[in-house]
């Protein structure tokens, strides 16, 4: 009963940590944020001056924004290793929020970024309407030169502006790309609210203003024509249109256009203040605080950096770890000793059974030698209690402020966890652990969670290779990629014959390259093959008979090409393979993927998503093929190939963010790995693309266009591990689950026919196929948005859902006649064969637009040309700036 007790708490604890990033409410202020300066950034501690600026001008404005009920209360700066100063501090949790892109735990980064992406600032958001971002990105020329402000506005504003986009899932209310629509015959600026004045003007080479040209095809302005706005109008909002401007709230209900084709009423289709409020991570305490009855004192700031790495395994030796699960701790052990772990970092070892003992106080790992004498001491026999409070009481030297332990068992405790969790989790200590069988103590996910440390739920099939990735797995980025080591591949396999398979080492990774065979039982025959055909043999080879691990280190730079490899087991037996490298060149970072899951935990009644993010530094990767294999506590496997294609779980199309819903949930504990290799020679780097809003977006520094340049890096494979995460279905099995919501449903009018494109969803979600589609149109947005049903209903008896994934095309003619300008909005719901209905789709628009005399509604009454004029100059003076900055920048490097 104690103990069912106990997993009913920690479940419940789960389940409210399952969306947090870190960051926390204490009454009104926000705490634990952190901000992580990468490492690949040169010294400038202006960088913090400005940081703090940032934030301290940012509470305030967030305190009108939301009602004055939340501000910023405390925030962490973390510089890098080599910063020198006196007045750093030493960094406790902190310590593990610096992985830039490495475990996507630093919420908030000053980084540089390809120079042709400009200087930003943006958000990496992914995820559903109100779900969390992954980070936002400062450069440090945008901290640094004032004078960006003219073009983005202050940075305060820019902060809570991305700080809507991370915390509460909120989108853009601008549109780049299309900064016109139509609307009731005239002509709009994709904005919001309708409230904020704007002109149209095209700018001529001479640099005066003239009325806009329109385009005969479309009827819309032409693309020299830009829009203006008064920046001293006062408006209430909206933020997340432009901050730039007096704004100084979020659009609200009664003020939301959702006509406008912009991001928000795309992915949410409700007005930002709604979102916030309704559906982020906040809403609940949004809605019960009370606001301040003053100001709030400006926020409080902390100084740390993470200075050499220090690292506790702790290791479970108890009875049932005896047999395979010694050796396999043994071997994966060693591969973080000898393959993983980073120079200079410090490494105690210690065991834990009935007693606990120190193997290895803290040494410096300065040499292969240095790696070799640690392994040595890794322990190889069982037998005893599982006594793990005594394992976490073997401090080094009774300081734990910001190491790391990683703690491995695979028990229940002898002793009473519970007891010494709490002094664990204050300790100051990033605690990683490793449970290792089905029956290990809940009490792990507490103690990982509350700490910033992983869990890591690997099985002990000897097929798995689960404890070799999770070890792996357990690497601390200061976002310098190119020191770091990068897993190629991870593979098993039960055979009494042959054991094949190739491994792609491209032209980003190279040096350190080493493949680990592990065999079970009989020393096999291993044959591994360069790209140019040399052979490499046991005799090549370094065999640790005791570990049953055969080793090949790459002298020097690896071939690039196809590593081809044949291992011969003559008797029945399990064998793994497991290859890592490292960058071969400074100036060229590896590819790399990292992959997580939504929440950590689900009940069931709600779908989880699997995300896997493949890139070169900030540079997408796509058309990558990419699976991911779920599997169980129970021995249960589900394998997804995940998409990048905009629709289903997929957020955007072609931004190197891969993801699927997983919907064949089974109770306990599960692992995720991902495994990413070129398609057919179809991977492609994208540009990255920033969509943030600016004041007169046309004349700030140009977006890249969104291009697609071939991967001369060659094959590549890659594969990662995420964190475990638990299921408690409510249920004997999880929900039945609908056709996913359409999200990329768009509508063009032809003469009299209406043509729709989307992608088709699936029978559940986006997997297997809808069994019908209902369409309806309205002349009302709004009627359609709020009311599907009382919609005109087009005739789908002819339509047959494809299968999840596959691009859908219908065209009809309505039963009334389009006159020119009309505009019409359409919507979609799919349904499954239990009659489970879709929410309703995006809403689509299209007007029917003849070509003829230009349209009215595009003249600008009251503009005052010399105020345009005088902002004209202004920021051209700005952009030349901007250009030579950018020029030195590039001769300095």
């Amino acid at each position: 009963r104690a103990m069912d007790s106990r997993m009913v708490f920690v479940l419940l604890w789960m389940l409210l940590l399952s969306t947090s990033t870190g960051i926390k409410l204490d009454g009104n202020g926000y705490v634990d944020v952190v901000i992580a300066i990468s490492s690949k950034v040169p010294q400038d501690n202006r960088l913090i001056d400005k940081i703090k600026e940032m934030v301290t001008e940012g509470s305030l404005y967030l305190y009108h924004a939301l009602d004055e009920k939340v501000y910023f209360k405390e925030a962490t700066i973390l510089v890098p290793p080599q910063w020198n100063g006196t007045n750093f501090t030493k960094a406790r949790t902190e310590m593990l929020l610096i992985p830039i892109l490495c475990k996507m735990q630093a919420k908030i980064r000053i980084d540089n970024a390809n120079p042709s992406y400009g200087f930003e600032p943006y958000t990496n958001q992914y995820g559903e309407c109100g779900a969390e971002g992954e980070y936002i990105h400062f450069t440090p020329e945008y901290l640094l030169n004032d004078t960006l402000t003219e073009l983005y506005g202050s940075r305060g504003k820019i902060f809570v502006h991305e700080w809507a986009h991370l915390r509460w899932g909120v989108f853009d209310e601008c549109n780049g790309e299309k900064p016109f629509y139509h609307s009731n015959g005239g002509i709009e600026a994709t904005r919001c609210s309708k409230n904020i004045k704007v002109e149209f003007y095209e700018v001529t080479a001479g640099g005066s203003l003239q009325q806009c040209s329109i385009d005969p095809q479309t009827s819309l302005p032409t693309k020299g024509c830009m829009f203006f706005l008064d920046r001293n109008q006062i408006t209430n909002s909206s933020i997340m249109f432009l901050p730039s401007l007096n704004v100084t709230t979020f659009c609200h209900e009664n003020e939301h256009n959702y006509e406008a084709p912009n991001m928000q009423n795309k992915k949410c289709e409700k007005a930002t203040w709604t979102v916030i409020f309704e559906d982020s991570v906040d809403k609940d305490a949004l809605r019960s605080l009370k606001p301040l009855q003053s100001p709030p004192p400006p926020p409080s700031f902390k100084v740390v950096q993470r200075k050499q790495r220090v690292v506790c395994l702790i290791l479970d030796v108890s009875g049932s770890m005896a047999g395979s699960r010694i050796l396999q701790q043994q071997q994966a052990a060693t591969h973080f000793l000898r393959n993983i772990i980073e120079n200079q970092a410090r490494v105690g070892i210690v065991q834990f059974s009935t007693e606990a003992s120190t193997l290895s106080r803290l040494t410096t790992i300065s040499s292969d030698t240095t790696r070799e004498n640690l392994i040595k001491l890794l322990p190889k026999v069982a037998g005893g209690w599982t006594n793990m409070c005594l394992g976490l009481s073997q401090e080094d030297n009774g300081d734990a402020l910001g190491d790391e332990i990683i703690f491995l068992t695979d028990g229940q405790a002898t002793d009473n966890i519970a007891v010494c969790v709490p002094s664990a989790i204050q300790s100051g200590a990033i605690i990683h652990t490793l449970a290792f069988s089905n029956s290990a103590a809940r009490e792990l996910t507490e103690m990982a969670n509350k700490t910033g440390g992983q869990f890591l739920s690997p099985n002990d099939k000897t097929t798995s290779n689960q404890l070799m990735d999770a070890f792996a797995s357990l690497t601390l980025s200061t976002g310098d990629y190119i020191k770091e080591p990068v897993q190629l591949e991870s593979v098993g396999a039960r055979t009494s014959d042959w054991f094949n398979g190739t491994v792609s080492v491209d032209q980003t990774v190279g040096n350190k390259t080493s493949f680990v065979i592990i065999y079970e039982t009989s020393f096999p025959s291993v044959y591994i093959q360069s790209p140019s055909g040399s052979v490499y043999t046991q005799t090549n080879m370094s065999h640790d008979v005791s570990q049953k691990t055969v080793t090949l280190k790459i002298p020097g730079t690896a071939e690039h090409g196809d590593w081809k490899y044949s291992i011969q087991a003559k008797i029945l037996q399990a064998l793994t393979l497991t290859v890592t490298s490292q960058a071969t060149q400074a100036d060229v970072p590896p590819i790399i993927v990292k992959t997580h899951m939504n929440q950590q935990f689900s009940d069931g009644t709600k779908p989880m998503i699997v995300f896997a993010e493949v890139s070169q530094s900030y540079r997408p990767v796509i058309n990558a093929e990419v699976w991911a294999t779920l599997e169980s506590e129970t021995g249960s496997i589900h394998i997804l190939q995940l998409l990048d294609n905009g629709a289903g779980a997929d957020a955007f199309q072609n931004d190197g963010i891969y993801s699927r819903y997983f919907t064949k949930m089974v109770n306990g504990r599960s692992s995720l790995k991902v495994r990413v290799k070129n398609q057919d020679g179809q991977t492609k780097f994208a540009a990255l693309y920033v969509p943030g809003c600016v004041l007169n977006v046309q004349l700030s520094p140009p977006k890249p266009p969104i291009f697609e340049e071939p991967l001369d890096v060659g094959n590549f494979t890659r594969t990662d591990t995420g964190e475990s995460f638990m299921v408690k279905l409510s249920g004997q099995a999880p929900s039945n689950f609908p056709p996913n919501r359409i999200t990329d449903l768009s509508a063009e009018i032809q003469e009299d026919t209406v043509l729709l494109n989307w992608t088709a969803p699936g029978e559940d979600l986006d997997q297997g196929t809808a069994k019908s589609y209902e369409i309806r149109w309205s002349f009302d947005l709004k009627m359609l948005r709020f009311n599907f049903s009382n919609g005109h209903e087009v005739n789908t008896t002819a339509v047959s859902p494809q299968k999840a994934g596959s691009v859908e095309q219908h065209s009809f003619n309505l039963n009334i006649t389009i006159q020119n300008g009309t505009t019409l909005f359409f919507a979609v719901q799919s349904e499954d064969k239990q009659k489970a209905k879709s929410e309703t789709s995006n809403i689509a628009q299209a007007s029917k637009i003849l070509p003829g005399p230009k349209p009215q509604g595009i003249s600008n009454p009251g503009m005052n040309l010399t105020v345009l004029v005088i902002s004209l100059c202004v920021v051209t003076v700005v952009l030349c700036f901007i250009v030579v900055v950018v020029v030195c920048a590039k001769t300095s490097f």
